[in-house]
């Protein structure tokens, strides 16, 4: 059986972590994973902390296996999804979209295991010594946020500079992706864009249905010349908002265009005028599966491809 470090520490079957996906990271989804042995994560985004505890009661309704919760440090209910998490004792915690350091030793203390997502080895060290039990080196591939590295070179430059356990994410979605990720130092992998294209992911049909279609010049990044790029699908609204940077729009204007884009793209389904946030892992993913049957058959793949490779 494939297991590793981050196994141990997150109590899971196997080094498979889902992405804390804002408004798609639900309770359905998030239990799905979980069940199917993996570590599932209800994604907070910028949701209100009422939503996050009542995701919370949800997925402990579907699973009895251990899940985390993304807490998304640009939200405006940064301090009161903290406070949720601590007081509905969430055993797993992931941080994304900047240095949670601040809040590191309160969920320590309420015994929650910290897991932050980075894109350079300054912040994973500097998170290391403050005591955070695994660090996710998320490459420039990946959907959503990310960071200006790819995820081939910043995996194995992160394992051989840390002590904590790292987990490889952007750009993978089968177990060859897994086993390569391995191989490069990687304890497990972190996936978004291959979990939403399943019957369990809450996802607009359209937006599934562009997933499927995209080829591997399908993605753009934007958001740049405000210090946020965003990897998302091409469209209509991605073309208007590279335009507006290129003509330097401040970026309030950019920030208010791009308000409640991406419920509009991934819950409501309007795939030209909303935002699809989804990474270049879109190309090779052709079909939609139950979250088990990816789990499962990522497993099988990876430990057969590091069979051979260890011939």
């Amino acid at each position: 059986m494939l297991r590793s470090r981050i196994c141990e520490i997150l109590e899971i079957e196997y080094p498979i972590i889902q992405g804390g996906m804002a408004w798609l990271g639900t309770a359905e989804l998030a239990s799905a994973v979980s069940n199917a042995g993996g570590l599932g994560i209800i994604g907070s985004g910028n949701c209100p902390p009422e939503w996050v505890r009542d995701q919370i009661k949800k997925t402990r309704e579907r699973t009895s296996k251990p899940f985390g919760v993304n807490i998304m440090l640009m939200s405006p209910h940064v301090e009161e999804v903290i406070e949720v998490v601590i007081e509905e004792k969430v055993p797993v915690v992931a941080f994304g979209g900047g240095n949670p350091g601040v809040y590191i030793r309160r969920l320590k203390e309420a015994g929650i295991k910290i897991m932050p997502v980075v894109s350079s080895l300054a912040l994973a060290q500097r998170l290391e010594r403050l005591g955070v039990d695994i660090i996710v080196a998320e490459g420039l591939e990946a959907g959503g946020h990310i960071g200006e590295v790819a995820t081939m070179i910043l995996t194995p430059y992160l394992a051989r500079n840390l002590s904590v356990p790292v987990v490889a994410a952007g750009g993978i979605c089968d177990g060859k992706g897994l086993a390569t990720a391995m191989l490069l130092g990687a304890q497990g992998v972190q996936m978004g864009t291959r979990f939403i294209c399943t019957p369990e992911c809450i996802a607009h049909p359209k937006f599934k249905e562009r997933i499927l279609q995209a080829g591997e010049r399908d993605t753009v990044v934007t958001g740049r010349s405000i210090g946020h790029p965003v990897r998302v699908l091409k469209n209509k609204m991605a073309r208007k908002y590279l335009e507006m940077e290129r003509a330097g729009t401040p970026k309030e204007v950019l920030e208010k265009f791009g308000e409640g884009r991406l419920y509009r793209g991934v819950i409501e389904g309007d795939i030209e005028e909303g935002s699809l946030m989804a990474g270049q892992v879109s190309a090779l993913i052709k079909d939609i599966k139950p979250v088990k049957e990816i789990v499962e058959g990522m497993i099988d793949e990876a430990e057969t491809s590091l069979s051979i490779m260890r011939r």
